[in-house]
C-alpha cells in the first residue's frame, strides 16, 4: 500500500502545485481589495439597492458583504466547491477506472499487490493531494490578511477549509463510487458534476424560491458553511458529510472487489438481451 500512495502522490505533484498555487493567487488578489471594498461600503450599498432583490438574495444579505467574513464568502470561498469541484470529481472517477479505459489496471493487479491495498493506497494520495491543494490555499489567504484590515487569525482563517473538506470528499467520493457503477469515467464524473451544479444552484436559489427551501435540505452545498465557519465550525455538518463520504468509499471499494477489469476501452450497460425467435 505505501508504495502504491507515494506513486500516485508523486503522480499528482503537478495537480498539487497548480491547483494549490492558483487558488492561493487568487486569495493573494482578493484579500488586499477588502480595505477599499469598505472604504466605499455607502456607495456600493446604493448601488446595490438599485438590483432586483432576486439577484441580491442570491448572495445574501447586503449589509453581510461589507464584514470581513461576507466579502471572503462573496470573493472568495463561495464558488470555491465548483472550482475545486472539477478536480476532486475528475480524481474520484478516475482514481482507478482511468487506467483501467487505458489498458494498464490489469497489468497493474497482475504484480503481487492486492486489490485492497490498490484501492486504499490511491485514495488515500488522492485524499492527501486534495489536503495539500487546501493547505497552500489557506497560507495564500491568510499571508495577505495580515497587511490588511481584516480582523481574522490564522486559525480562525482555517475553519472554512475544513467545511469545504468534507463537501469536498463527498463529491470526490460520488465520483468514485458513480465510475464503479457507469459505464465510463466520461460518464460517472458528469453525472457528479451535475449533480455538484445542481445543488449549488438549488442552495442558492432557495432564498429566493420557497419552494426550494426543502429541497435545499438534500443538497450537499447547503451544509457547506463558507466563511460562517470563521464565527464556529458546526462540527455535526463536518462529521455528516464524511460519515456519507465513508459509506460511498465502503460501496465504491466493494464493488472494486467484485469488479471484472476490462482490459481496455469504455463498458456498457451490460444489459441482458432477449434472444430472437427461432435462434438455436
Amino acid at each position: 500500500m505505501k508504495t502504491v500512495f507515494r506513486y500516485a502522490l508523486t503522480r499528482s505533484r503537478g495537480q498539487i502545485i497548480g491547483w494549490g498555487i492558483s487558488l492561493a493567487l487568487l486569495a493573494v488578489l482578493v484579500v488586499p481589495f477588502y480595505d477599499a471594498f469598505k472604504d466605499q461600503q455607502q456607495q456600493l450599498t446604493d448601488l446595490l439597492n438599485t438590483f432586483p432583490k432576486e439577484i441580491i438574495a442570491f448572495f445574501g444579505d447586503v449589509n453581510d458583504m461589507f464584514s470581513p467574513e461576507g466579502y471572503l464568502s462573496v470573493n472568495f470561498f463561495l464558488y470555491l466547491p465548483l472550482i475545486l469541484g472539477v478536480f476532486v470529481i475528475l480524481g474520484g472517477s478516475g482514481l482507478l477506472v482511468a487506467d483501467e479505459e487505458n489498458g494498464t489496471l490489469d497489468l497493474i493487479l497482475a504484480h503481487p499487490v492486492s486489490r485492497t491495498a490498490l484501492f486504499a493506497g490511491r485514495l488515500a494520495a488522492f485524499v492527501t493531494a486534495l489536503l495539500a491543494i487546501l493547505v497552500i490555499t489557506w497560507v495564500g489567504l491568510v499571508v495577505p490578511i495580515g497587511a490588511s484590515s481584516i480582523q481574522v487569525t490564522w486559525s480562525e482563517a482555517a475553519l472554512p477549509f475544513f467545511s469545504l473538506f468534507g463537501v469536498l470528499m463527498l463529491f470526490g467520493t460520488m465520483a468514485l463510487l458513480l465510475s464503479m457503477i457507469l459505464p465510463s469515467r466520461k460518464l460517472a464524473a458528469s453525472v457528479a458534476g451535475l449533480v455538484l451544479v445542481a445543488s449549488f444552484f438549488i442552495t442558492s436559489l432557495a432564498g429566493i424560491i420557497r419552494n426550494l427551501k426543502e429541497v435545499s435540505k438534500l443538497s450537499p452545498i447547503s451544509y457547506y458553511q463558507n466563511s460562517a465557519a470563521i464565527q464556529g465550525l458546526n462540527i455535526g455538518w463536518l462529521v455528516g458529510l464524511l460519515a456519507v463520504s465513508a459509506i460511498f468509499i465502503g460501496l465504491a471499494g466493494w464493488l472494486f472487489q467484485k469488479r471484472d477489469i476490462r482490459v481496455v476501452g469504455e463498458g456498457s450497460w451490460r444489459l441482458p438481451l432477449r434472444k430472437k425467435k427461432g435462434a438455436a
